[in-house]
């Protein structure tokens, strides 16, 4: 395993003097394509991260989460999961941190701390990617993505509460 990465950029660096190409100019002109992709993306993360630790420092999440919570159950979803639905579509680390305290408050083979980590595996980061990769590849207009993204978070959240139910049940 120690050896990977140093056989991994020798095969690169055979690989180029076999089909001679110039491997530095390659690795150059990727660094700055790297560094162009990083300034687009850079604003949207800047912004994002900041606005997730200000909702949960202010304790919206908490107030939002005992809101949600009655529909979460009508779903099928353990209303203390609640915080971990309204985090995992902007934040994965936010996400992790709320799937940590509920594994810590419910124990790692609870139903709660199963199902939150099924929908940790589940789910994605809609936001975060949305904002990384459409303005990675300049796509202004997200008009139809976000929606279904969020659907299929939504669609995640409760097929990962059914499957634990199915799989361990009480």
């Amino acid at each position: 395993m120690t050896l990977l990465l140093p056989l991994l950029l020798s095969g690169v660096g055979l690989c180029g003097l076999w089909r001679r190409a110039d491997v530095y100019s390659s690795l150059t002109r990727g660094a700055e394509d790297g560094l162009r992709v990083l300034g687009r993306v850079l604003p949207a993360l800047v912004t994002l991260l900041p606005a997730v630790a200000m909702f949960r420092a202010s304790g919206a999440m908490e107030l939002l989460s005992a809101y949600c919570a009655p529909l979460w159950a009508a779903l099928g979803i353990p209303p203390e999961t609640a915080p971990l639905l309204l985090v995992r579509p902007v934040s994965g680390s936010g996400a992790l941190a709320v799937a940590g305290e509920l594994i810590r408050a419910y124990g790692p083979d609870s139903t709660i701390g199963r199902t939150a980590a099924v929908m940790l595996g589940s789910t994605e980061t809609t936001f975060y990617t949305v904002a990384v990769y459409f303005g990675a590849a300049g796509v202004r207009r997200t008009r139809h993505a976000i929606p279904a993204a969020l659907a299929a978070d939504l669609t995640g959240f409760i097929v990962a509460a059914l499957t634990v139910r199915l799989f361990f049940p009480e």
